[in-house]
């Protein structure tokens, strides 16, 4: 495991100078651990050149996001929604959802993320929590039939709305996490509850991004 850290650290220090990734526990679902950037990570200091590159490829995998956190929290507490199905984490980043999935009796989960780094990370993290999670970058490329796709803080941009769609042409049930969309309104979803979380490690944001939403969607 040490190796692994090691390796991460590299990937991140390549873009972020002195940062450092480490295993931690989450702390609002202690059934997971994963390796996230630490958070004495370097905010200050870094050149135009940094920030523009961070832009461009942003290290959504070092992070567990607030919504991660609660949806993870939420499959573990309610297992009947995933126990014996076929389930996809769609955008996964560090594959938090992927993992409660797996831990909560899934049949199959998969895990698909277009960044490359994040389906490395996520593999990573099922290797430390000892979970069978098939890692995928394109969800076209997975030929089997979903029961329930599962995504937290993806509609963190307006273009990804119609993914809700997309969503529930897939799949006969979906489960998403948010804490971005403040006018939440698509056919068929419904808020099942509601989670104040925060993202690891601290990004100072406020804390209505740590308020996070959980809607259902049930198309059987």
């Amino acid at each position: 495991m040490k190796k692994i850290e090691t390796n991460l650290t590299k990937i991140i220090s390549d873009l972020l100078p002195g940062g450092q990734v480490a295993p931690m526990v989450l702390p609002h679902c202690d059934e997971i651990s994963l390796y996230l950037l630490t958070p004495d990570y370097p905010n200050t200091g870094l050149g135009r050149e940094q920030w523009e590159r961070l832009m461009e490829e942003p290290m959504f995998w070092a992070f567990c996001w607030a919504s991660g956190q609660a949806i993870a929290r939420y499959i573990i507490d309610n297992p009947q929604l995933v126990a014996g199905k076929r389930v996809l984490d769609f955008g996964c980043g560090s594959g938090v959802a992927a993992i409660a999935a797996a831990k909560a009796g899934a049949a199959k989960v998969w895990a698909c993320d277009m960044d490359p780094l994040a389906v490395q990370a996520t593999g990573f993290n099922c290797q430390l929590n000892s979970v069978s999670v098939e890692v995928i970058e394109d969800r076209e490329s997975c030929t089997e039939d979903f029961d329930i796709i599962i995504a937290a803080d993806v509609l963190y941009d307006k273009k990804n709305l119609p993914l809700l769609d997309k969503f529930i042409s897939d799949a006969p049930e979906v489960l998403i996490a948010d804490s971005r969309v403040k006018r939440f309104k698509a056919p068929f979803y419904r808020k099942i509850s509601e989670f104040d979380s925060f993202t690891i490690p601290d990004l100072g944001e406020s804390a209505e991004f740590g308020h996070v939403n959980i809607y259902y969607a049930n198309c059987t």
